[in-house]
């Protein structure tokens, strides 16, 4: 795992608890997140432990985000999160840089659970020549809102009258370090 917040507006509908993957094949050129693409310089955690942190936010979230990295990169793991905490009646929103169709035409096991336990997949590789000006949570107007289950529905992604179209939130951490999540815009690389 990469990073983790338990508590965020900015990654999805209503509040959530956000995890982003660390690793990512893809390489989307201008990547908001390039610490999230080496494999290597994240954290193990335990799912069971993972689980318990994410239910003891309680009533404070209506559901859990896996962002990346690539989520699908860790596809097994990420579907056990996500079948445990939808059974607790949390909802699983999923950020994905490949397309619904190349998920569905893997032959593996692991992305087939995380599919089915995915209630909105935004699928579709980050292209910073494109960037998206009228939905919320993605960076780039290819990628695509997937309504898997009917806990959403389209519409989701704009913004109600009143509603903040665009969401950063900054967190100070340890050492004054800054943690930054939301609106992806500008140049990261």
């Amino acid at each position: 795992m990469g990073s983790r917040v338990s508590g965020t507006v900015a990654e999805g509908p209503g509040g959530r608890y956000a995890l982003w993957l660390q690793g990512c094949r893809l390489r989307c050129p201008g990547c908001c997140n390039p610490h999230f693409l080496d494999p290597a310089a994240g954290e193990e955690v335990e799912v069971a432990a993972l689980v318990r942190e994410i239910l003891a936010a309680g009533g404070e979230i209506e559901g859990v985000t896996l962002l990346g990295g690539e989520p699908f990169d860790q596809a097994a793991g990420a579907a056990a999160l996500c079948r445990e905490v939808r059974e607790a009646g949390l909802s699983v929103m999923v950020f994905s840089g490949h397309t619904l169709e190349e998920l569905r035409a893997r032959e593996d096991a692991g992305v087939a659970e995380l599919l089915a336990a995915t209630d909105l997949l935004v699928d579709g590789r980050y292209d910073r020549s494109r960037p998206e000006r009228a939905r919320r949570w993605v960076g780039s107007e290819n990628q695509r809102f997937h309504f898997l289950t009917g806990r959403y529905a389209p519409g989701v992604e704009r913004a109600a009258p009143g509603e903040l179209e665009r969401v950063v939130e900054v967190r100070l951490g340890a050492g004054g370090r800054a943690f930054v999540n939301g609106w992806p815009e500008g140049d990261w690389t």
